[in-house]
């Protein structure tokens, strides 16, 4: 696998590992009748004090209609309630229920596993250049340096 790594562009190498990951947390997720966005989103919300909707697509990078999707799954589980926000009218704050909290803490567990085998497997120095290469890949992104180089190089 790793040998194989080796011959692939960049963007492949991204997309295949993610989609591993996202296949292993899906698996996990659906012995526990969830999915890895309700886990992530289980993860996202605070767990004591409620948590605007609004934070919670750019926190968890999903779209807002997925994340319609997620919370009303979510809500008909029973993991969260929703409640008017006191400072804000027309928000609305999500709140975890005790097994909303319990589900957390799963998937909290499950997420720690994962980092655990991975650093019993990678040393510490290869997982900060892992970590710094994502790093550098998303500010390229962000700030639009992969194909708007033309115009920044002229601006030199």
């Amino acid at each position: 696998m790793v040998r194989d790594m080796k011959d692939k562009t960049i963007d492949y190498a991204l997309r295949a590992t993610w989609q591993a990951v996202s296949r292993m947390y899906n698996e996990e997720a659906s012995k526990y009748g969830a999915t890895m966005a309700t886990g992530f989103a289980l993860l996202s919300m605070d767990k004591n004090k409620g948590t605007p909707s609004t934070s919670l697509g750019p926190k968890m990078g999903m779209e807002a209609t997925s994340l319609t999707r997620t919370l009303k799954s979510m809500e008909e589980k029973g993991l969260i309630i929703r409640k008017k926000n006191p400072d804000d009218g027309r928000g609305v704050l999500i709140y975890l229920t005790d097994f909303g909290k319990e589900k957390r803490e799963l998937s909290k567990n499950t997420v720690l596993k994962f980092n655990e085998t991975i650093r019993q497997h990678v040393s510490e120095e290869k997982l900060d250049h892992f970590m710094e290469v994502a790093e550098i890949i998303n500010e390229l992104i962000q700030n639009k340096n992969i194909f708007n180089q033309t115009e920044k190089v002229e601006n030199e």
